[in-house]
């Protein structure tokens, strides 16, 4: 006759490790019989059921019933978690999530140290970075925001060019201008490549760059732009004469930069002053360059061109980077729009946390 035993009750921790360890593909038979016998017991079948369900003696599941008692979820070979979460105490855990709070930790390594050092507990790297998520930390790039910026300036040079843009007559337009310098380098980024697979890309010998000033008109997406072997107040002579050619029916065109020298050149100063010139030149707050679009359609070019791509010569990756900007932008400019926008906000460092 089977002995009939109260019913099984689990805690929600045990429950969720043995159906976890239920699912698994590779098991041991005899693991997973434990764990199913004892998943039964606590849906409430009786310990008769259980036995023929699984074919196992009466007194194998008494024997397993006093194993688990003593043991715990290790009788499963897992860890208990019923009565202590991981290797630390309470106490410990949050000395060293207020530890890594002040002073963040560069690594896995650097986790592991201090609490092999403060708690007297030996980690993996692994099992630092599951604790360090577990403490409500997450793996992650700092922003990289400018030391110096000004925010009664920025707030002004925003309210400055929202009064223009409500204002903006229908024969004037915006742009904004930068200059970006491409290097004829194979740059490795993330990607979704077959597991197990070994990934290489071909790196570039060489130092040879694309020196381009552009202009971007967020509206149309219109792009202007010069190349030269560097760029100078020339060039943007040259850049600005070429968006007054391009755009002959606009009485005024508005041209946000930054504050460049080449930009306040002196031998540029006649141009500008000429009574004939509708290019009208604003200049962005120092050191505020998140107020400026074309910064983050220069990214856009570098992830569509130059992500994970190698062109062996300098000549192909010229003509990578030009098909950008004659076809692909023009074409595509709608998949952009919500990366390349004048949604400007005022950057504080005081909503951070400065390391």
């Amino acid at each position: 006759m089977i002995k009939q035993y109260k019913t099984v009750s689990l805690s929600d921790e045990q429950r969720i490790a043995l159906e976890a360890l239920c699912r698994r593909r590779k098991v041991d038979a005899l693991v997973w019989k434990r764990a199913r016998a004892f998943l039964l017991l606590d849906a409430g079948e009786d310990a008769g059921t259980v036995c023929r369900i699984l074919d196992i003696g009466p007194t194998v599941l008494t024997e397993w019933r006093f194993a688990f008692a003593g043991a715990g979820l290790s009788f499963f070979g897992l860890k208990d978690y019923s009565q202590r979460q991981g290797h630390l105490s309470v106490v410990q855990e949050q000395a060293v999530r207020a530890h890594f709070t002040a002073q963040p930790a560069r690594n896995a390594d650097e986790v592991c140290a201090y609490v092999l050092a403060e708690c007297d507990q030996n980690y993996s790297t692994s099992g630092a970075a599951k604790l360090m998520r577990r403490l409500g930390f997450a793996y992650k790039k700092p922003q990289l925001l400018p030391a110096q910026a000004d925010e009664a300036k920025q707030a002004a040079f925003i309210a400055k060019y929202e009064a223009l843009m409500n204002g903006l007559a229908a024969d004037e337009m915006v742009v904004f201008s930068d200059a970006v310098h491409p290097e004829h380098q194979s740059r490795p980024a993330h990607g979704w490549f077959p597991k197990g697979q070994k990934t290489a890309l071909k790196a570039t010998s060489g130092r040879k760059r694309l020196n381009i000033q552009g202009a971007l008109d967020l509206e149309t997406f219109q792009f202007t732009f010069v190349e030269g072997e560097k760029i100078n107040a020339q060039t943007t002579r040259q850049m600005l004469e070429k968006l007054e050619r391009n755009n002959q029916t606009k009485t005024a065109i508005h041209v946000f930069v930054d504050n460049a020298r080449y930009h306040h050149a002196k031998i540029l100063q006649p141009w500008l002053d000429s009574p004939e010139r509708r290019v009208k030149l604003h200049f962005l707050p120092a050191y505020a360059p998140h107020l400026n679009p074309i910064e983050r359609l220069w990214g856009v070019m570098h992830k569509w061109v130059t992500h994970n791509r190698h062109y062996a010569t300098f000549n192909q990756f010229t003509e990578a980077i030009f098909d950008f900007f004659r076809k692909t932008l023009p074409e595509k400019w709608p998949e952009f729009r919500d990366t390349v926008t004048d949604n400007f906000r005022v950057i504080s460092l005081k909503e951070y946390k400065v390391i």
